[in-house]
């Protein structure tokens, strides 16, 4: 009998063990690949909507051609495809924190994004988005758009040192490394933020908070989350 449940590849890292596992799900008749820190599950196969509709939504508001993208967080890579399905991406560089994420990848270990590393257009960089952010030590000084999908919301961070970013402090240096009218988009797990709608207002301009539903096989429901867009200040 094959195996039900077969781990790929883990990875120590400073916030737990990271693993990568693929799994047989009876519900949906095939197999799924699934992101695990120690105990906690992170992301999976079986729910990438919202990480699409992160990109196709922050893209949509972004004009111009030869667009200059900076991704924070790999991940399964969909938020990476999605963003690079757009003919007018010129590049799309993307910061993970964990290079065996990187390595899974380019090792097409994922056949949903086999190939994506390799793309000429595919810039990976294994670092730290939130403090390279902040010091402005990002491989360009600005993009025309920044996609954020690390933590699970801005209140439910995966290390303390995250919640920073945050405030209207962090926000306000995110906001300086993005072109005047250029767009910040990120994920986050939670239904909108009062609190971090507010923040955003305070270093953005042109808010939204896009409640995305997708089917949930599990449950046989629907589940949702939110995918928050920002507009750079123009002066």
């Amino acid at each position: 009998m094959a195996l039900r449940i077969e781990e790929l590849d883990w990875a120590e890292t400073p916030i737990g063990v990271i693993s990568l596992r693929r799994r047989h799900e009876p519900v949906v008749g095939h197999d799924v690949f699934e992101v695990k820190i120690d105990d906690e599950f992170l992301m999976s196969s079986l729910f990438t909507v919202v990480e699409t509709e992160l990109a196709h939504l922050g893209l949509a508001r972004v004009e111009g051609e030869r667009l200059q993208v900076l991704v924070g967080g790999l991940g399964l890579g969909y938020t990476l495809r999605a963003a690079l399905e757009d003919d007018r991406v010129e590049q799309v560089q993307v910061i993970e924190a964990v290079a065996a994420v990187i390595d899974w990848h380019r090792r097409d270990l994922l056949p949903d994004t086999v190939g994506l590393a390799a793309d000429p257009r595919c810039d990976l960089q294994h670092g730290d988005f939130f403090a390279q952010v902040a010091a402005g030590a990002t491989a360009r000084a600005t993009y025309d758009a920044v996609l954020l999908d690390i933590d699970h919301s801005p209140q439910h961070v995966l290390h303390p040192s995250h919640g920073a970013f945050y405030s209207t402090a962090g926000l306000r240096r995110l906001a300086a490394r993005i072109v005047p009218g250029g767009i910040f988009g990120l994920w986050s797990d939670d239904p909108p933020d009062q609190v971090f709608e507010v923040a955003l207002n305070e270093a953005f301009v042109g808010v939204e908070s896009h409640v995305v539903t997708f089917a949930n096989p599990i449950t046989g429901g629907e589940s949702a989350s939110t995918v928050y867009l920002a507009q750079a200040p123009t002066s």
